[in-house]
């Protein structure tokens, strides 16, 4: 799902459509996939995220169909950058969980269902990478659904927790909320659409266990009160320079975590 043209908005499912923002980059990998949703026929579109400034990016967004609704997964610039702008060129409103992002709409709330672009959008609250992050099921996109899930699932590799604004014990609730909506197929903000999200979120829960038994095991080896950095040095001891930071960020939530209590019930 990653276009050869990155000014081309490709299909993929039959509700949605996404074009690949021009900002790759060691967190964003490929860049951000901001999508286009509509039902066939349909006179308008719901974009989500509709990422950086870029003013091609934009227009080509724009093109796609008269936006009523912009929607935002969550707070990063790399999602939110050119809302503004957006909703200026469009006339649509802004929609997100955290207000700040809010521009001409209302907060989103977890549980709402929006009918926009002749689609049901269910929205669901999925803090963790960081705390205002959401997702967004269409339940009637295909045999199976889909779920957009921004940053909480990814395409490509695993997602950072934005401690202390994300925390692990809210993202190990958030997947036990994704799981069962079963086969749908995922469509994240960075990295190719993915098919069953429920073995998805199995596979993310397995790495999150995996984790905290390195961190448990450099701990017994530190001291229980090691710091982040020496514990990094530890379980993350090849990763690239890049994104190092990442790296550090989901050791202090995972440390946070283990040392309030936090268990592993898989």
């Amino acid at each position: 799902m990653i276009p050869e043209d990155s000014s081309d908005v490709v299909r993929s499912t039959e509700l949605t459509r996404f074009r690949l923002a021009p900002n790759p980059g060691p967190m964003s990998l490929h860049g951000t996939n901001s999508y286009v949703i509509a039902a066939p026929g349909s006179a308008s579109t719901v974009v989500v995220d509709p990422g950086p400034l870029d003013g091609q990016h934009l227009q080509e967004l724009a093109d796609a169909g008269p936006v009523e609704l912009i929607l935002i997964t969550h707070r990063h610039a790399d999602h939110t950058a050119a809302a503004a702008r957006f909703a200026g060129i469009t006339g649509a409103p802004v929609r997100a969980a955290d207000p700040a992002h809010c521009h001409g709409g209302s907060p989103l709330k977890g549980g709402e269902v929006l009918h926009a672009a002749g689609v049901e959008i269910r929205v669901l609250a999925t803090p963790g990478h960081t705390s205002d992050s959401v997702c967004f099921h269409l339940p009637h996109d295909g045999a199976h659904g889909s779920v957009l899930t921004g940053d909480t699932i990814l395409g490509l590799g695993t997602t950072v927790l934005d401690y202390p604004d994300g925390t692990l014990a809210d993202y190990l609730a958030s997947l036990d909320r994704l799981e069962p909506l079963g086969a749908a197929t995922v469509l994240p903000a960075h990295g190719p659409m993915l098919p069953a999200l429920d073995k998805v979120v199995r596979a993310y829960r397995d790495h999150r266990q995996d984790r905290l038994a390195q961190i448990r095991s450099a701990l017994a080896d530190l001291g229980a009160g090691a710091g982040v950095e020496d514990v990094a040095d530890a379980v993350y001891a090849d990763v690239d320079p890049a994104v190092r930071p990442a790296a550090e960020l989901s050791v202090a939530a995972q440390l946070d975590y283990l040392r309030s209590g936090g268990s592993t019930p898989w």
